[in-house]
């Protein structure tokens, strides 16, 4: 009868099986000590705040098809975070890669990474408060825009008098956007949306204010009224004499009087600088109010509500004639008599 093999494995054998045994274990422990270390390096990215400074926000631009790397180097230029590779990374991580918005954001400074990306994505654009003022000339609100950066300012006029761009707003009859480049303040955010979508912006306000002043019982055309409300924005020294000064064109038209309207006179001459002379007044210009019958072709400038509303609904009076106190105000006169006398008191 054969007795089972009880006889142990050589010495050889056993240790080569140890030597296996410890080899795993030699790499599982440099596997392990890798990926901590991998982590370690990645989360003190991440957990770690940024650049020390002094200011508690700083803006960052990031234009329209930035990569995450270029968003990474453009948050460290503005003093928000270090420039890493570990940024791009994280963002993968987060899932957010595809969700990191293009425009001007006010950011919060000392963030960690995570917190920062996490503020980025959920950011709104800075506004830019943008105010046109009563009575500015389509040149000087380009002027405005251009000066800020938003606008190429020969483009902005070209299509502010291109028939096609012009008709696309609705605006067939008219020649130009002067008097309907609305005044407001306006809030924009960069990138800047483009000339066009700035001119159709305010000339929409322009147009909604227009029908907010219906209906309209007067019998001028639209474009007639911002013609004349122009002119009272002008004109007007002071708010509320908006509805009389309209009152005396109104009485003035209707009785086929010129409006001799020195502001008209002004408009009508490139470039003038310094008081009217008498030879400005006799210079025939399409906005020479002193020598043409009627409204001018168009507005002078860029009129408000106050305005638009005086020539729909002026006062009812029997004025033909104002002059400048110099204070702002206007002395009112029925007839050329008054009117005569009150220009040797105020204009002597």
């Amino acid at each position: 009868m054969d007795l089972p093999d009880t006889q142990e494995p050589p010495v050889s054998e056993k240790k080569r099986g140890n030597t296996a045994i410890r080899g795993a274990l030699w790499a599982s422990l440099c596997v392990f000590l890798l990926g901590a270390a991998g982590f370690g390096w990645f989360a003190s990215y991440a957990f770690t705040p940024g650049p020390e400074t002094a200011k508690k926000e700083a803006v960052v631009f990031i234009p329209r098809g930035s990569s995450v790397e270029r968003i990474s180097g453009l948050l460290a230029e503005a003093g928000l975070a270090y420039d890493d590779i570990r940024f791009a990374l994280l963002t993968k991580i987060m899932q957010v890669s595809a969700q990191l918005p293009a425009g001007e954001f006010l950011l919060t400074t000392g963030q960690a990474p995570l917190d920062l990306i996490t503020e980025l994505v959920e950011a709104k654009p800075v506004q830019h408060k943008i105010t046109i003022a009563e009575g500015l000339t389509l040149e000087q609100i380009a002027e405005l825009f251009s000066a800020g950066g938003w606008i190429d300012r020969e483009r902005f006029e070209f299509l502010a008098s291109d028939p096609t761009f012009i008709g696309s707003l609705g605006l067939q009859e008219i020649a130009s956007l002067e008097g309907y480049l609305y005044p407001d303040t306006y809030l924009l955010i960069k990138p800047s949306p483009g000339e066009a979508a700035l001119l159709k912006k305010l000339v929409g306000r322009a147009l909604a204010v227009w029908d907010e002043l219906g209906p309209h019982t007067h019998n001028f055309t639209r474009h007639e009224v911002f013609t004349l409300a122009s002119i009272v924005e002008k004109e007007t020294g002071k708010a509320e004499e908006r509805p009389l000064i309209a009152s005396v064109f109104h009485n003035r038209l209707q009785r086929n009087m010129k409006l001799q309207s020195d502001p008209t006179v002004i408009y009508g001459i490139k470039d003038h600088s310094g008081p009217l002379t008498k030879t400005d007044l006799k210079t025939k210009t399409p906005y020479n109010t002193y020598q043409i019958p009627g409204l001018p072709p168009g507005p002078i400038c860029n009129p408000g509500r106050e305005a638009l509303a005086a020539v729909v609904s002026p006062t009812e009076s029997g004025y033909l004639y104002f002059v400048s106190k110099n204070d702002g105000s206007h002395q009112f006169s029925s007839n050329l008599r008054d009117h005569n006398r009150a220009v040797r008191k105020y204009q002597r």
